[in-house]
C-alpha cells in the first residue's frame, strides 16, 4: 500500500467587529475556493509556508496575500492533522488566530472571492474549517476573561460604550453598563485622552486609550 503524501500548511482565523442588522457582531473573512477539492466553498485564508520563513511569518504573509490584511494581534491556536480532513492528500494545518481593528477590516482586498461573514451565520465551509473556527471562537471568549484582548479590536481612541459593545459581541449577550464601567475602571488599563467623541448628541462620551495595547500586541 502506497504511503499517503503529507503536506504542511498555515491557516488563520481572523476576527473583527462589524455592524450586522444594527448590532456589533464578531465577523471573520473567508476565501472562496477556485479549485478542487471543495470548489466554490468558502474556507479560511491560508497556504503553504516557505523553507526560509517562520510559521508566524508565514501566517502573516498568507493573510496579506489572500485578504490584504495586517493583524493587530496574532497567536498560534492549534495544529489540525486528522488523517481525513476532506482532501485527497493529507494536510497538517498549523492554525493561527488574529484580530484586526475595525478600520483595518475596511481595508480588506476588493475581491469577489473574499468576504466577511458573521461568526454566527457562516456558510458551509470547506474541509474541517467549521471545527477550526469553533476552536478559535472558544479561545477568544476564554481570553476575554483574563486579558485585555478586546482592545486589539478597537481603534487607537475609543469610548467605554464601544469597548462594551466589543465584549457583548464576543460573549453574545448584553452587559450592564454601570457594572461594566466599574470593572473596566478598576482594571487600570485605560487612560482618558481628554477628548470626546465627535458628532455625538447631548453629552459626547469621553475617549480613552489602552495602556495594555503595547504589551498585548507584543
Amino acid at each position: 500500500m502506497a504511503e499517503q503524501p503529507v503536506s504542511v500548511a498555515v491557516s488563520t482565523v481572523i476576527f473583527g467587529i462589524q455592524e450586522h442588522d444594527g448590532t456589533a457582531k464578531v465577523h471573520l473573512p473567508l476565501v472562496r475556493r477556485v479549485r478542487e477539492p471543495h470548489l466554490g466553498r468558502w474556507a479560511l485564508p491560508g497556504g503553504p509556508f516557505r523553507p526560509d520563513e517562520s510559521l508566524r511569518a508565514a501566517a502573516r504573509r498568507n493573510l496579506a496575500d489572500t485578504t490584504g490584511l495586517d493583524a493587530a494581534h496574532l497567536e498560534q491556536l492549534y495544529t489540525f492533522g486528522a488523517v481525513d480532513r476532506g482532501a485527497p492528500d493529507r494536510v497538517v494545518s498549523i492554525v493561527y488566530w488574529a484580530l484586526v481593528r475595525t478600520e483595518v477590516a475596511a481595508t480588506t482586498r476588493a475581491d469577489p472571492n473574499v468576504a466577511w461573514f458573521p461568526v454566527d451565520a457562516l456558510p458551509p465551509l470547506a474541509f474541517d474549517h467549521d471545527e477550526v473556527v469553533g476552536w478559535a471562537v472558544r479561545r477568544l471568549k476564554n481570553k476575554l476573561g483574563y486579558t485585555q484582548i478586546s482592545h486589539a479590536l478597537l481603534p487607537e481612541e475609543f469610548t467605554l460604550g464601544q469597548l462594551r459593545e466589543v465584549h457583548e459581541a464576543i460573549l453574545g449577550r448584553r452587559l450592564d453598563p454601570a457594572n461594566f464601567r466599574r470593572r473596566v475602571e478598576a482594571s487600570g488599563t485605560l487612560t482618558p485622552t481628554g477628548a470626546h467623541q465627535a458628532g455625538a448628541r447631548n453629552r459626547p462620551p469621553a475617549l480613552f486609550r489602552s495602556t495594555a495595547r503595547e504589551e498585548l500586541l507584543t
